[in-house]
């Protein structure tokens, strides 16, 4: 039987969040290049938030190092108000990588929990099919397809669920083509 393993992050929740970004669940840690969400440096998440803030791919690098520069990403999304998370709690890894492919969720989020401490957030952003089923079982909404949003109502609040692509070097879309579907969701909320 292979183990369990917990999330071995708490969530991210800047006070006035607006936005949150859900993924599945972190490689694992011998895979980080630093202590927090999209840790893999093989990951282009920062690289997509570098090119649509500061047109700079490298902007979230540190310098002469394959890290990522945890403390100006975090200063970013605290002044950007994006909070970051993911869907599962604890995971069985199926296979030694981090492919939502061969993880099985045994736990998931309490999202309800989440969203009840940032009552500003009037969006969710999945960046994966794993952390879109797992969410779409919680909110009850249509899934969204690829780079678009479906809405959904929690607690009286109507809040959009974006579907946007994974920032994994898996999937099969060049930065600059994930930049630009990431873009435009930031640009219909308001954060650019």
């Amino acid at each position: 039987m292979k183990d369990i393993e917990y999330h071995p992050l708490p969530f991210f929740l800047p006070v006035d969040t607006q936005l949150i970004m859900l993924g599945s669940f972190p490689p694992k840690q011998e895979r980080w290049s630093m202590n927090f969400f999209y840790p893999n440096f093989q990951n282009d998440m920062w690289r997509i938030f570098g090119l649509i803030f500061f047109q700079n791919k490298d902007h979230f690098l540190l310098t002469g190092k394959k890290a990522f520069d945890e403390d100006r990403i975090k200063k970013f999304l605290i002044y950007k108000r994006i909070g970051l998370g993911d869907t599962a709690k604890a995971i069985i890894r199926h296979k030694d990588n981090a492919s939502d492919n061969f993880l099985e969720v045994v736990e998931p989020t309490d999202l309800s929990i989440i969203l009840k401490e940032i009552p500003l957030c009037r969006a969710i952003v999945t960046t994966g099919q794993k952390a879109t089923d797992t969410l779409i079982s919680f909110v009850q909404t249509k899934e969204p397809k690829i780079g678009s949003f479906s809405e959904f109502e929690f607690e009286g609040r109507l809040m959009r669920l974006y579907r946007m692509p994974s920032s994994s070097r898996a999937y099969p879309k060049s930065l600059a083509g994930k930049a630009e579907i990431y873009q435009t969701m930031f640009g219909q909320l308001g954060l650019l």
